[in-house]
Parts: C-alpha cells; structure tokens; sequence
C-alpha cells in the first residue's frame, strides 16, 4: 500500500512539474509576441522628434500633465493691399487696435487705412486613426551635425539593415520623413524582429551612431477642431491703396506706427503684402 501511495505521489509531482515547465514556456512566447509585434494599444505613433516642454497643474490632489510642442509653427494668409505689424509690447498693438482708422500722410496725400486684429488658426483636439505596416519600421535618433546627405544616409542604412548578420534583410522602400527614416522589407518578420531588438549601433560617416527601431504606424487626421486665437503682438493693416512700391510703403508705415504720438512703438517686424498679391505668415511659439 506505501508502495502504491508512493508512486502515485510521484507521478503526481512529474505532471505538476510537466504543467509548470509547459507554463513558463506559453508565458515565454506570450512576451516574444508582445516584443516582436507590440500590442495596438502600445505602439508608438510616429510623430516628428521634437522638443517637449512639460508644465502641470495640480487638481484634486493629482497632477494633470500638458505637453507643449517648443517649435510648433502657425501659417496665416494675408491678403494683397495689406500689411503685418509686430511690435515689441503687447500694449501698443492692444492700443491700435482701439482706432479702427489710421490716416497715413504723405506727400501729396493722406493714406486712409484700416486696422484689425490677426487672428490665428490653432488646433485645439485633433483624432487620428493609425494602422500599424507589419513590412515597415521607423528608424530614429540621429545626431544633429550628421553631416550625410539624403541618399547618403539612406543607403548607409539600407545596407546595414540589408545586412542578415544585423538582423535584416532585403530592403524594399525607403523614405526620409522629419527627423526619422522609414524602411520598408520584402519579409515582413524581418520588420519585427528588427523592432524587437530595438537599439543598434550603426556606422553613419565617421561616427558610430545609436538609432531606435520602432513599428511603422501610417495614419489619417479623422477629424481636428480648430479655433482662432488673437496674436497679441500684431495687427493687421488693410485697405492699403496701390499708389506706392512696396519699399517706400513699408518704410512710411515703420515710421508712422513707431511713433509714440500716433499710438506706436517699437515696430519689430513688418511686412507688406502689394496688391493683387497674396502673402503668407509663419507664426513659431515665443520659446522656440
């Protein structure tokens, strides 16, 4: 009987140890998955590498983050027969602004032109819809001063990561885009395991550079919403006649909305858009 005990408590620890090793191997594969194809939910969307500044607040005792992009750029159409004005304080725009009407003399005739304020688009929520490319990655990291041309850099990379013994294999796209390269492959396990590895030390000129490997994720803008801020440093001058060339036009509208006893200041920017023309303003963020 002790002999029957005995054989049936060992069996039992054999298939216990059977179960545990059969485990460890479906939680191994688990990970391997997880690493080589990322999860949706976890993919990291290709956005421009771009200087980050964080600022929070505090509300019921948790911190709610908020990252500002430092370079972010606003385009703003101007119209012909117009001209924009930037002065160094806020104030004297807020100033202008009061008087709808500034007459502008000059030699043979007074300027009757018209001042409003420059309203800028500005993207407040925006949602996209993203689809991860199984065949393509994104490679990111590179150093500022690389001093590599376009095809130069991309076939550097394209023969790295052509390279079996690196991991790759037969390249079949490429793309510059901002800040990053886009390769896409025949294979599409070569795209993931490129992604699992993640870090490589490649050989770009003379330097020995450390780039990331990330899934490629293509996506479409499914809807933005968009409001106008005032820009609190400009105006906007319009109903400007055709009766002068544009130098001598952007130097009499300098002097006349420098001066102090017109509502003026100290004009920082200026330019003139002729008739008939169209222009187009390039606002950045003031810490960029």
């Amino acid at each position: 009987m002790s002999v029957t005990l005995h054989a049936v408590l060992y069996s039992l620890q054999e298939e216990q140890s059977r179960l545990k090793t059969r485990l460890q191997e479906l939680q191994q594969q688990k990970r391997d998955r997880t690493a080589a194809g990322f999860p949706r939910d976890k993919i990291p969307f290709p956005v421009p590498e771009v200087a980050l500044v964080f600022q929070g607040h505090t509300h019921w005792g948790k911190q709610v983050p908020k990252t500002q992009v430092s370079n972010l750029k606003i385009c703003c159409p101007l119209p012909g027969g117009s001209a924009l004005i930037t002065f160094e304080d806020p104030k004297v725009a807020e100033r202008l602004l009061q008087q709808k009407e500034h007459k502008i003399d000059i030699e043979d005739c007074r300027l009757r032109v018209q001042i409003q304020p420059l309203e800028l688009p500005m993207v407040t929520n925006i949602q996209v819809s993203s689809q991860p490319d199984s065949h393509r990655v994104l490679v990111s990291g590179f150093p500022a001063d690389l001093k590599l041309s376009e095809e130069e850099l991309l076939d550097k990379l394209e023969i790295f990561f052509g390279k079996t013994k690196n991991g790759g294999g037969d390249v079949e796209t490429r793309e510059l885009l901002q800040g990053t390269v886009m390769l896409g492959f025949v294979d599409e396990e070569v795209a993931q395991h490129l992604c699992q590895i993640g870090q490589f030390i490649v050989p770009l000129g003379r330097q020995q550079v450390p780039l990331r490997v990330s899934p490629y994720v293509s996506g479409e803008i499914q809807n933005a919403e968009i409001k106008f801020k005032q820009a609190s440093h400009s105006v906007l001058v319009t109903n400007i006649p055709d009766i002068l060339d544009t130098q001598e036009l952007h130097d009499i509208l300098e002097i006349h909305f420098q001066k102090p006893t017109r509502g003026g200041g100290e004009v920082e920017a200026l330019a003139v858009v002729p008739s008939g023309q169209q222009g187009l303003a390039v606002f950045t963020s003031e810490s960029s």
